[in-house]
């Protein structure tokens, strides 16, 4: 990562049954093409080795979503709009709040 970029957020919380959420967030200098904002991203719920939910955004991608192994174009409104997307994801791929009866963080 640039010395310039801004770590934002890093969270990892546990589960009891071994679900993993990971947050990563960094504000850029710069977009991160063809991503026209500056952030970059990495978000991702998964458990025994699976990704049940994840949403990056990589250089010559851009924003994406991963849902139980498929890929598809995200439209990136606001970074408060992608944590709620996000959260919304868990929620109807686990059932569960990625925020509630963690293990450990």
């Amino acid at each position: 990562m640039s010395v310039d970029a801004i770590r934002l957020i890093s969270t990892k919380r546990i589960f009891a049954d071994g679900l993993i959420v990971q947050t990563v967030v960094w504000r850029l200098p710069v977009p991160l093409p063809p991503s026209r904002h500056r952030y970059k991203y990495r978000l991702c719920c998964g458990r025994g080795g699976e990704r049940i939910v994840g949403c990056d955004n990589e250089r010559g991608k851009g924003d994406r979503t991963h849902i139980r192994g498929v890929e598809a174009d995200y439209r990136f409104v606001s970074l408060e709009q992608l944590l709620a997307d996000f959260i919304a994801l868990i929620k109807r791929e686990t059932g569960r709040s990625p925020w509630a009866n963690c293990g450990s963080t």
